[in-house]
This record gives structure tokens, C-alpha cells and sequence, in this order.
């Protein structure tokens, strides 16, 4: 069993149980997926007396019951069932990676820059706390992330929801194209 689970799942088995979430949500209770909206659910346990995180965030349990599980089924993933074969990525991205000066391809992200050793280097810094802050803070801008907009609103037919996913796609193209060959 654990060697069926550690394999890759094919696009059409994943990408089907991904699409019966979304009807699921809806009829359960009128709820979407997302994953930012989380964040807000979080500070709104904290005591305080700012006005955005005065709300019954009781409401949101099922979607922190949500995040909590990925974060728990991540760390038994790696933990016990992670696989020590490298992440499969073609040569033509390793080439292209080499130029941009990554080397290092074992484990699921480059070590230069996400670790704590990277994390003090300038590219590093840049990429996990800049570019952290600007992913958080446009998330909740666009008043909601990838998942949110491209699973729960695109399902629902909404023009937001494909106006902020064009904006996140020509946004990431912006970004690969343009912006990480200047930091690195």
C-alpha cells in the first residue's frame, strides 16, 4: 500500500478527485476552497482590535480543519513515505536552472536558496521573505489565492476569479522571465 501512495498519481485520477472538491464544497454547505483565506482565519483567534479580524471565525473551522490536515499529511509524506528518487525535471529546465546559477536538484526545492544557509544570501532573502510577503499580500488583494480563484472561482463561473487568474499567470511569466534572471 505505501509503495502504491508514494507514486505519482496520474493527471486523471488527481486531476478528477480535485474537481469533485469543488461540487462538494458547494453542496455541503455554499462553501468555496481556498487556502489564504486561512491566514486571516488565524490572526482573527489572536486578540485584537483591528477592524478586518473582528469576525465569528468559527465560521471558517472547516477550511482550517483543511490546512492543518495538509500541513500533518505533508510531514508524514516526507516524513514516512517521502521517496529518496529525485524530483523528475527535464534536462531542458535543469540546462536552463544551471544558467541561473541552481545546481543542486535533490529534494523537492533547490537547498541554495531554501535553507537557512540561502536564506542569509541575497537572492535567497529575496526569493523566501520578499517574494513571501508580496505572494501573501497580493493573495489577499486579489481576495484570494491560485487555489481559491483557479479551483473554487473559475468552477463557479466567476469574472474575478479569471481576471486574477490571468493576472497570476502573466504575473509568473513576468517573474520567470524577467525578474529571476536579474536576482540570480
Amino acid at each position: 500500500m505505501i509503495d502504491f501512495i508514494s507514486q505519482p498519481w496520474p493527471w486523471y485520477v488527481a486531476g478528477p478527485l480535485i474537481g469533485i472538491v469543488v461540487p462538494a464544497l458547494l453542496l455541503i454547505g455554499g462553501k468555496q476552497f481556498g487556502i489564504s483565506e486561512n491566514l486571516r482565519h488565524m490572526c482573527a483567534w489572536a486578540p485584537g482590535k483591528v477592524e478586518f479580524f473582528q469576525y465569528d471565525w468559527k465560521n471558517g473551522i472547516w477550511n482550517l480543519t483543511l490546512i492543518f490536515g495538509v500541513v500533518i499529511g505533508g510531514y508524514i509524506a516526507s516524513t514516512f513515505i517521502g521517496s529518496s528518487d529525485p524530483v523528475g525535471i527535464s534536462e531542458a529546465t535543469r540546462s536552463d536552472l544551471a544558467l541561473l546559477g541552481i545546481s543542486n536538484f535533490e529534494g523537492l526545492m533547490p537547498s541554495q536558496f531554501f535553507s537557512w544557509e540561502g536564506l542569509m544570501s541575497g537572492p535567497g532573502f529575496f526569493l523566501i521573505v520578499i517574494g513571501g510577503f508580496l505572494v501573501g499580500f497580493g493573495a489577499r488583494y486579489a481576495g484570494g489565492c491560485t487555489s481559491g480563484h483557479a479551483i473554487s472561482g473559475l468552477a463557479d463561473l466567476q469574472l474575478p476569479s479569471l481576471i486574477a487568474v490571468m493576472g497570476f499567470f502573466a504575473g509568473g511569466l513576468i517573474a520567470t522571465f524577467f525578474i529571476l534572471p536579474l536576482i540570480l
